[in-house]
């Protein structure tokens, strides 16, 4: 019994850990957000909202400055001040905006948003579990290997949702008569808005994938859809 009290002991830290980041994202999300009101981008939402059937599509602006979209664990579309107010500067158009909201819909519609906060948590389960066992063995370097392998499983999960979520709003797109150019358009301003720089990491560790790859894979599914 005992030898197995450390990994005990971090799914009980994973499970105390899920609880609280969803408590304390809600929380956040709710002290430091407003709806949505303009009417252009309003519009937009109406002519996605008819094309899934849906009443209407509600989303918030988060107030923070960062360039950023955001789906929450219980379903609510953000878009942040940052992202608006570069909206209202002129330097991302109204459907671009609008292929944000698609990409976070599709995260809600195909439970990413939901399972990255159980993952986070069970990854730092697992992490301070293998952390354990392997500092029995590698004193000094085996918590840092623990963090390395979790910080690139994490990494190829998150990818592959990102793929996901973008080829769900090409087609939401698509079948709204928005289209999947702003889509890509938008994709081409991302490293300048946010001030990343693509080559700054290896691949294998960036959460999202590169943007050519991303233009690619949906202009893929275009040919694909004819």
């Amino acid at each position: 019994m005992i030898k197995f009290t450390p990994i005990l002991l971090a799914l009980i830290y994973g499970y105390v850990m899920f609880r609280f980041s969803a408590w304390r994202t809600a929380r956040e999300l709710d002290e430091k957000s407003t709806e949505l009101a303009d009417v252009t981008l309003r519009n937009l939402c109406d002519r996605m909202a008819a094309a899934l059937d849906l009443k209407r599509i509600k989303v918030h602006i988060y107030e923070i400055a960062p360039v950023n979209g955001l789906a929450a664990p219980d379903g609510r579309i953000f878009i942040t001040r940052g992202f608006y107010d570069r909206y209202r500067a002129g330097e991302v158009t109204a459907e671009e905006i609008a292929s944000v909201i698609a990409h976070e819909l599709g995260h809600v519609a195909l439970g990413h948003s939901r399972r990255r906060m159980i993952d986070f948590s069970g990854q730092n389960a697992l992490r301070t579990a293998l952390a354990m066992v392997l500092s029995r063995f590698l004193p000094g370097i085996g918590v840092w290997i623990a963090g390395a392998v979790m910080s690139m499983l994490a990494a190829k999960l998150s990818r592959a949702d990102e793929y996901e979520a973008d080829a769900y709003a090409s087609a939401l797109l698509t079948k709204s008569g928005i289209g999947t150019a702003p889509q890509k358009s938008l994709f081409t301003k991302l490293e300048a808005l946010t001030g990343a720089r693509g080559g700054a990491a290896p691949a294998w560790l960036m959460s999202h994938p590169k943007t050519a790859e991303r233009i690619a894979a949906i202009e893929a599914n275009e040919a694909k859809w004819g």
